[in-house]
């Protein structure tokens, strides 16, 4: 029994530090760091342009659904590389897991594509 008490010992002082220390080191930066707020720092960054209007600008939504599309496929490529070194080490067994989750993102590009998502004009 007190094997496991030490594990969740571990694991408490884990939680803490993990919890604590970013508090800390943000409460520390908050007191060192200069605040000295003019009109000209509160103003919206724009490459160094002057800004024109309003900072809070509607998007079109497309544009978000691209870059989730391009995040899911780059997330693709990140666990079918190391599959694919180590393919001959792991046999049929992974070669049948990687068939179904790439089956997996063609079902959901396929989804995508009857929705209409991928189509860039407007309809």
């Amino acid at each position: 029994m007190a094997l496991y008490t030490n594990n969740y010992v571990f694991v408490a002082i884990f939680l803490a530090l993990g919890i604590l220390l970013p508090i800390v080191a943000l409460t520390v930066g908050r007191f060192l760091r200069p605040n000295k707020p003019t009109e000209q720092k509160q103003t919206t960054y724009e490459s160094g342009n002057i800004p024109i209007g309003d900072s809070h600008v509607r998007f079109n939504i497309r544009y978000y659904l691209f870059a989730l599309m391009f995040v899911i496929f780059d997330v693709e490529t990140v666990f079918m590389y190391p599959w694919a070194v180590a393919y001959k080490q792991l046999g049929l067994f992974a070669l049948i897991e990687m068939l179904i989750f790439v089956l997996l993102l063609v079902v959901g590009l396929i989804y995508a594509w009857k929705k209409k998502v991928l189509q860039w004009t407007s309809i």
